[in-house]
């Protein structure tokens, strides 16, 4: 059941504060707090509970609330809401009414909150407060113009003037799971196994006989191989063949006794690693029998399978083991446009990106600036249909022109230049907030983490804004109030002399 909030926004002279006085205006989250559309939001999220049945949830703004607090502060889910148990700015940014000292809920509860929004949802809500925000700006570069000329039927027909710079680009968010080899899943597959038949053996203790299976010898196999600084391809070889064996003897035990009923005595953890198992066993086969070391959909974790290996060629690492994510930056401020788990080509999907920001903006963007991988002739051909420039130099020969040859190699410059802009935003995302480990499981859990990610970078954008904005208000009025004689030519000779 879900009881929806007051439709009335909370405002932080509401918040009370038992040891008196009120809250900060100016406090980073009361700023915060203000760009957030909470009403839009509780529509929404109210539309996934019954009205009559169940206990009342928390609200929507105290779920995503706390996922933006655990987003921004870094923290675990257990300090999370300890922080938030600890400070009234924090409680009146998850609604509540007044300040409580014990925490509003069990750190438990982030797991919920995560598994209530899916990335659809998040995107939705993305997009909304980076829309307020361009509306609240007085110097954006992309304009919504949702007007139309009534007066000229000509004039209502003709497309829309082409605006903005788009930036497109992809990553790889890695997860938080071992770099595991051929060997290593083998033999914790094999180890599961035998986990597997002691929980369907058990309700037989001393009724029948255990199915023998060689575990401490399969064990001795594995490390004997393991421990090994740089053991030769022959014996990896060999100990795969091994572990291959002992688990398929297991996978002839389990067989039998699911024959005789027996897998109602896994619960729903034991029995999803037992498909995992199947499928690992399938592909390790495979590739032992092919003598290859490639396949599609491989598995590279026993606990998330969604999890592929997605070779990006960097000098860091070559093969990274996690979601890729595809992003458009406009204005600074980010939209996730895919994210998917396969190695996908982003440069198939450059298209939808730029009708997405059509919807958003209601016109085309003036360029896009990407890199060489998007550059394929139907998103050439795309966008010289809709007057869009794509970055990049031009096909055919070089200009003989030496002028023109010089204004292209500037122009070409200034792109990569404007394209440095989404980098820095993966780099952000990476340094500072949780972009460079997922440190959940399940895979629609990891997808809510990276949009909220998005939408805590948005957010910092918009609180940088607001603070440099009125910090530029108070040194003009301290300027005005000492030289209430400056003119704009002195100012300008001021900050050059700043500057110098």
């Amino acid at each position: 059941m879900y009881r929806k909030d007051n439709p009335h926004q909370l405002t932080f002279k509401d918040f009370y504060l038992p040891f008196g006085g009120p809250l900060r205006s100016d406090n980073r989250w009361v700023i915060l707090a203000d760009q957030i559309p909470w009403h839009q939001i509780e529509e929404a999220y109210g539309e996934l509970f019954s009205e009559d049945n169940g206990c009342p949830a928390k609200s929507a703004r105290t779920a995503l609330g706390a996922l933006i607090i655990k987003e921004r502060l870094g923290t675990s889910d257990r300090e999370t809401v300890e922080q938030i148990g600890e400070n009234p700015y924090l409680q009146y940014f998850l609604g509540l009414k007044e300040y409580q000292d014990i925490p509003p809920f069990d750190h438990s509860m982030m797991t919920h909150f995560r598994k209530r929004f899916d990335k659809s949802m998040l995107k939705h809500i993305n997009e909304s407060i980076v829309e307020g925000a361009m509306e609240d700006s007085e110097s954006k570069d992309v304009e919504v113009d949702d007007s139309k000329d009534e007066s000229s039927d000509n004039d209502a027909n003709d497309p829309p003037s082409n605006k903005g710079k788009m930036i497109v680009d992809a990553t790889c968010t890695p997860a938080d799971i071992a770099y595991s080899t051929d060997l290593s899943l083998l033999n914790e597959a094999r180890e599961k196994s035998e986990e597997i038949i002691d929980a369907m053996h058990e309700p037989f203790v001393g009724e029948r006989k255990k199915p023998r299976t060689y575990r401490q010898k399969a064990r001795k196999a594995y490390l004997a191989v393991a421990k090994q600084k740089k053991p030769g391809a022959k014996k990896i070889r060999k100990a795969i063949g091994q572990q291959l064996r002992y688990l398929k003897r297991n996978f002839g035990y389990i067989d039998r006794m699911a024959e005789e009923g027996l897998l109602v005595y896994l619960d729903k953890r034991l029995y999803r690693l037992l498909l995992v198992i199947r499928e690992l066993y399938r592909q390790q086969q495979w590739m032992y029998e092919t003598r290859t070391h490639r396949i599609g959909d491989r598995l590279v974790s026993l606990y998330q399978p969604h999890v592929r290996p997605i070779v990006r060629g960097k000098a860091k690492s070559a093969v990274e083991l996690g979601a890729k994510v595809s992003i458009s930056l406009v204005d600074g401020f980010s939209f996730v446009e895919k994210i998917g788990w396969d190695a996908y080509n982003e440069s198939c999907d450059l298209i939808e990106q730029i009708e997405q920001y059509h919807q958003r903006f209601g016109c085309y963007p003036e360029s896009v600036h990407v890199d060489k991988i998007y550059r394929t002739r139907d998103n050439r051909r795309f966008c010289q249909k809709h007057g869009i420039r794509l970055s990049g130099p031009p096909l055919g020969r070089p200009s003989e022109a030496t002028a023109l040859l010089k204004e292209q190699k500037q122009l070409q410059r200034q792109d990569e230049l404007d394209r440095n802009a989404v980098e820095g935003k993966f780099g952000q995302g990476k340094r500072r907030f949780s972009l460079a480990r997922v440190m959940t499981k399940l895979a629609q859990t990891s997808e809510v983490s990276i949009v909220i990610s998005f939408i805590v970078m948005n957010l910092e954008k918009i609180l940088s804004g607001i603070v440099s904005f009125w910090l530029f208000i108070e040194w003009r009025l301290l300027v005005g109030w000492r030289q209430p004689s400056l003119r704009p030519s002195d100012l300008n000779l001021m900050d050059c002399n700043t500057a110098a």
